[in-house]
């Protein structure tokens, strides 16, 4: 799922191309990616780009006339700029915005149908799509701390939690507990002063670095995002399972949940310590190493 770097770099790149135009025709491929009736979508055509947001994982094209089309990309939805008169992917394209200057599209991969767009009036209505996360990129350490141990989660939970911390999703926050140095199992009102520091200045530092060479990727290839994606070969531990650590070589580990895996470092992050995976450890039981230096 696109997070707050991919997201944030999405908005800049639309904001380059679609402030001050206005919005020719907006063509629904796919009904069902609408989640609203209420104004109806027609009335958002003709109207001029006039700010673009990010709420969450949310984009927001802001319409003359306090309009909102607010684009949910899920898992598997991405943004794809292309030439006005190029012809949109018959299978993968939901959604077509149609501006002078080019047109954007909504697709998504596979056969599930989970990005949405939502077309709201109003600052009060856009408000009620928000989740209520603060953005970690402004807030102080004490506010941070605060809606941390606001309740008590693991790390992993807390941050990845839109009602906490706005997003950060599964990716970003293994690379920011991996650079903080700590448990993704650790519950938060345990967390000492110093631990709620170093989760702090790691979330920033990981999110700024991350929205830096995001950036710097979609100008090699030629100003637009076109690789969005929740695995990059430069990341630490994040989808690199079995692979070295970065940091002291030991071997990534992963817990798998659902459709979710948490991937750390038992060296630098659990003091060796292998967290139990609920499926395998359950079926290993006795025969399940404990600890990093176990394994052969």
């Amino acid at each position: 799922m696109p997070e707050l770097p991919d997201v944030t770099v999405y908005v800049e790149r639309l904001a380059q191309r679609c402030v001050g135009q206005a919005l020719r025709r907006l063509q629904l491929l796919d009904p069902f990616v609408l989640r609203t009736a209420l104004p109806p979508i027609a009335s958002a055509e003709g109207r001029a780009v006039v700010g673009v947001e990010r709420l969450g994982k949310r984009v927001v094209l802001a319409l003359d006339g306090e309009l909102f089309l607010v684009i949910h990309l899920m898992i598997a939805g991405r943004l794809r700029w292309q030439a006005a008169a190029a012809k949109a992917p018959s299978r993968s394209a939901l959604v077509r915005f149609d501006f002078d200057g080019g047109s954007l599209l909504l697709t998504e991969a596979g056969s599930r149908r989970r990005a949405s767009l939502h077309l709201v009036e109003g600052r009060a209505a856009l408000a009620a799509l928000d989740a209520g996360g603060i953005d970690v990129l402004v807030c102080e350490l004490p506010v941070f701390a605060e809606r941390l141990r606001y309740e008590n989660h693991t790390l992993k939970r807390a941050l990845t939690d839109p009602r906490l911390f706005s997003g950060i999703g599964n990716a970003y926050s293994d690379e920011i507990l991996h650079r903080a140095r700590l448990s993704p199992l650790a519950l938060s009102r345990a967390l000492d002063d110093d631990g709620v520091r170093r989760l702090f200045e790691a979330t920033r530092q990981v999110l700024n670095e991350w929205t830096a060479r995001l950036r710097d990727d979609a100008d090699r290839a030629g100003g637009w995002p076109d690789k969005v994606t929740a695995f990059h070969a430069q990341m630490a531990v994040h989808g690199r399972y079995g692979q070295p650590c970065p940091v002291c070589g030991s071997p990534v580990q992963r817990i798998v949940h659902a459709e979710n895996q948490i991937n750390y470092c038992a060296r630098c992050q659990t003091g060796g310590k292998l967290l139990a995976d609920r499926a395998l450890s359950r079926l290993l039981r006795a025969s399940w190493p404990k600890h990093i230096d176990e394994l052969g």
